[in-house]
């Protein structure tokens, strides 16, 4: 409760309390980084995609009490509003949590722009979000999905707005440099290159250049594509995924058929003022 009357304070003198989260991880300068604005009220939209570029991350949230155990929420890229983001929400269930406003063990709802989402926090602090699951359909892969890759997958196929690439081991995942500005110019939001794992179940990047994200490196959303992938190839709904980005992230995924379950760590890095008078 105190960082809401921290916030509300604040926000009367055009201040705002920002964190930032690294998630997917339990060490700093890992995993993914997230801005976490809690807020009274929403600020005007503008407004909030001007934070999330002033901070630059791939995702910043800006996350509003309803009532208790029910938040809204909404997600900024450094370009534009953004659909969903696991990333951002494990780093607002973190900072929830740490500030005394939500318990272990209780599910709580976040409403957004992609419907409900229910989240809690196990015993183990690990933070679980429940996505909606997006099959992967096949398609053809053309001459300027090859173009952008500059290699064969074993597999292309397309999902919500994202393609989807298999490649044939972990270390042509790694050696992988996608063209970044021909990716800008095919319809779509992101591509996601995945490979079975080693000492994971399976491995992922993921590239999205036409909304500001050049490589995100732990995104929980492409895992609602991976997840029914990975889960009905290798006949298992419990799986262990790894993202091979730089920063890297561990993921804890389950296949609940029309639902996903995501799970990751998280650790907070900084909190300050942005001063926005």
């Amino acid at each position: 409760m105190l960082l809401i009357v921290v916030s509300k304070y604040f926000l009367k003198i055009n201040m705002l309390i920002v964190y930032t989260v690294d998630a997917f991880t339990n060490k700093p300068f890992k995993g993914n980084p997230a801005g976490v604005c809690i807020v009274e009220e929403f600020p005007e939209a503008e407004l909030m995609q001007n934070i999330a570029m002033e901070l630059g991350y791939s995702n910043t949230a800006f996350v509003k009490m309803k009532r208790e155990q029910e938040y809204e929420i909404k997600w900024f890229t450094v370009k534009s509003e953004a659909p969903l983001c696991g990333h951002a929400t494990i780093g607002s269930m973190h900072i929830l949590f740490k500030e005394g406003m939500i318990a272990k063990n209780k599910e709580i709802t976040f409403n957004s722009a992609s419907g409900s989402i229910t989240a809690s926090v196990g015993d183990d602090d690990w933070y679980t979000l429940n996505f909606p699951s997006y099959p992967v359909s096949p398609v053809v892969l053309t001459d300027e999905l090859r173009e952008v890759v500059n290699i064969d997958p074993i597999y292309t196929g397309f999902a919500q707005n994202c393609y989807f690439m298999e490649f044939e081991s972990k270390d042509a995942l790694l050696a992988l440099e996608p063209k970044l500005e021909l990716l800008k110019k095919i319809d779509c939001r992101a591509l996601i290159a995945t490979s079975k794992g080693t000492d994971f179940d399976f491995h992922s990047r993921y590239f999205a250049p036409a909304v500001g994200i050049d490589e995100d490196p732990v995104c929980a959303s492409a895992h609602c594509r991976l997840i029914p992938y990975w889960s009905n190839k290798l006949s298992k709904e419990a799986l262990r995924a790894y993202q091979l980005s730089r920063r890297g992230g561990e993921l804890r995924c389950k296949n609940l058929g029309n639902r996903v379950l995501i799970s990751g760590e998280a650790v907070t890095v900084m909190k300050g003022f942005l001063n926005i008078a």
